[in-house]
């Protein structure tokens, strides 16, 4: 019998219904969150919904209930070292990394774990960090998706340097300092203002995400360690050498941000040339979260979503 986990619900995002959380063991025993949705109605397959980084399972309630109405059953992954997933430093607020690895294994985990409430076909929903992580669970093997989907996916950061330098400074720095802030004055998330922000247009879904964290204070998740870089870095480039995406022969759609400041929108591109079945949109003016963006950026992504999702079953 899976142990029940809590979902958070605060007036703005309420939990959506018919949903559950559950704790599963990941890769070398940490105790990781998941959620898992149903539809109300007929059920057209499962989608498999990963985050990017900081960000908890409730920050996706918005997506579930969109998700929902299109009849999938809705799988939320909460990585570890956020939201309330377990955290590999004694300072929570850490964004912490050793490799990107267990990451990879912990998702195949989860796809274990609930695998048979999850009907086929499996589609891979993602952003930034979660797009960079689905791309390495594809590029291993993993043969149960049928598709995937990500937005902003962190194939580039923009480092503000060649990575040429950003990669050896990334190791030395982990090596010296791996635990330690690579900015130490990191804003806390929860005070950031709205008109400093490089997420997003929209001062509705911001305030909504801004207020779940200042409810529940326990969902925050603040700068990243030199361990995290240096862990992120070596992840993108694994993806980037030859024969790395033989694998990968699923139909995968990158949707990227126009006016990204967080990732660069040449690495998803490059990316997506690279792939048998692989589909580039950029949506002109967008900030990296796109779908926490205006609905007009939004309504791009689920055009997307629904041509993908609308090949997979032709496919069938």
């Amino acid at each position: 019998m899976a142990e029940p986990a809590p979902l958070i619900s605060i007036p703005e995002a309420p939990v959506p219904p018919n949903g559950t959380a559950e704790w599963f063991v990941g890769a070398r025993g940490a105790k990781l969150r998941a959620a898992l949705f149903l539809p109300p109605g007929v059920v057209e397959g499962t989608v498999i919904v990963s985050s990017g980084r900081t960000e908890p399972i409730e920050k996706y309630f918005e997506v579930v209930r969109e998700l929902q109405s299109r009849g999938y059953v809705v799988l939320c992954n909460e990585w570890r070292g956020q939201g309330l997933s377990q955290r590999p430093l004694t300072d929570r607020m850490k964004g912490h990394a050793q490799g990107f690895t267990d990451y990879v294994n912990d998702y195949k985990l989860m796809l274990d774990a609930f695998e048979t409430r999850m009907p086929k076909p499996w589609i891979a929903l993602s952003h930034s960090m979660g797009g960079c992580l689905n791309m390495m669970v594809l590029a291993s093997g993993e043969p149960r998706i049928a598709g995937a989907i990500t937005t902003a996916p962190m194939l580039e950061i923009a480092t503000g340097m060649p990575y040429r330098v950003a990669r050896p400074l990334a190791w030395a720095a982990n090596l010296a300092r791996g635990k330690s802030l690579v900015r130490v004055a990191e804003t806390d998330p929860s005070k950031a203002p709205f008109q400093d922000n490089v997420l997003t247009h929209d001062l509705d879904r911001f305030e909504r995400n801004r207020a779940q964290i200042i409810a529940h204070p326990e969902l925050r998740l603040g700068g990243v360690t030199w361990g995290w870089i240096h862990s992120a870095l070596s992840g993108i480039a694994d993806l980037f050498k030859p024969g790395a995406l033989d694998k990968i022969t699923q139909p995968v759609t990158l949707v990227t941000a126009g006016d990204d400041k967080v990732v660069l929108t040449r690495g998803a591109m490059a990316f997506a040339a690279r792939l048998p079945r692989g589909r580039y949109v950029e949506i002109a003016g967008a900030y990296h979260e796109i779908l926490q963006e205006l609905d007009d950026h939004r309504a791009i992504f689920w055009r997307e979503f629904d041509r993908l999702t609308g090949t997979i079953s032709q496919s069938a």
